[in-house]
């Protein structure tokens, strides 16, 4: 059994995109209380994140981007970036602290104090694009942590998994030409954003490294188990991860009001074992998992809740 540990900050709370807005602070105040009442939140080891250095996030993002952000953060009220996606007054704090949350993640499990991190984080990330935001995202969190580990450490294979219900376009678009980056997607289809599907695999020295698997509404449990044994577990064992990274989202859960997938919290705690077996076997166990969507709050507590102490089991 590894050691686990869990970035949180009460500046996510502060990211405020309106009254009514599915990404709400009332997800993490539900994971939070959740993690409290089971007793799994007393296992962990409390990580403070801090907020993400410009150069780690212009590894992903242009320069122009961040510096359209930071001209747009409002003093009060809000600022629409795009139909889905607003900025308050406390949003761009919040953003720097998740994607340093994951780089405080990083920096942890590289020293052994702990084999994985779930970043309780928000705004979540797998959207956001080089240029612009997306989809809720402002910041792709985990895109940016990969070229951390990478960078930073030397290592020369990561594999980020993309679970959440919606393809993570902005994470495949970061690293598509890249065959140092394995990319393994399941997502509800055709839905939002419409990127992932099958024929896209990566280009140039990147073919073969982006891996979508498409999933038909109502699917749950047994055939995303399916997926990760059929398509996951072979490519990531050729591959031979020295990282691995999740794009944590939940709403591909029975319950959730954005999506029409069938996956339960069980179900969740069947892939975290998968993709931690091959942490184990071939990353010395190091696995980030970063919080992407989920939007019924009771499934999605449970759902983390699961995950977590599926991670302390592995």
């Amino acid at each position: 059994m590894g050691k686990t540990g869990l970035v949180y900050h009460p500046a996510y709370l502060d990211h405020d995109m309106g009254a009514g807005h599915p990404e709400s602070s009332h997800r993490l105040r539900a994971i939070m209380q959740q993690l409290a009442q089971s007793g799994t939140a007393a296992r962990l080891t409390q990580i403070q994140p801090r907020e993400a250095e410009d150069e780690w996030i212009t590894q992903i993002h242009t320069a122009s981007y961040l510096a359209m952000l930071k001209s747009h953060a409002p003093t009060n009220g809000r600022v629409s970036l795009d139909p889905d996606t607003s900025m308050s007054p406390g949003s761009l704090t919040a953003a720097y602290l998740a994607a340093g949350g994951a780089l405080a993640a990083v920096d942890v499990i590289m020293s052994r104090q702990v084999d994985h991190v779930f970043c309780a984080v928000r705004p979540p990330g797998h959207h956001a694009e080089a240029g612009r935001s997306m989809g809720f995202c402002l910041f792709n969190n985990v895109a940016i942590a990969a070229r951390y580990v990478q960078k930073k450490y030397g290592f020369t294979r990561v594999l980020i998994v993309d679970w959440d219900v919606h393809h993570g376009n902005g994470t495949q678009h970061s690293f598509e030409t890249d065959p140092s980056v394995l990319f393994f997607s399941t997502h509800q289809y055709p839905h939002y954003p419409g990127t992932g599907g099958v024929t896209e695999r990566g280009k140039g020295a990147g073919e073969g490294f982006t891996i979508n698997v498409p999933m038909e509404a109502g699917e749950g449990d047994e055939e995303y188990r399916a997926v990760f044994l059929k398509s996951l577990v072979p490519a990531a064992d050729a591959f031979k991860p020295e990282f691995v990274i999740v794009s944590a989202g939940f709403d591909a859960h029975k319950d959730d009001p954005l999506a029409s997938m069938g996956l339960t919290e069980e179900g969740y705690a069947d892939l975290t074992g998968i993709v931690a077996g091959i942490a184990k076997r071939h990353a010395g166990g190091r696995m980030l998992s970063s919080l992407e969507g989920g939007y019924h709050l009771t499934a999605l507590a449970a759902s983390v809740d699961r995950h977590i102490q599926a991670l302390l089991a592995a």
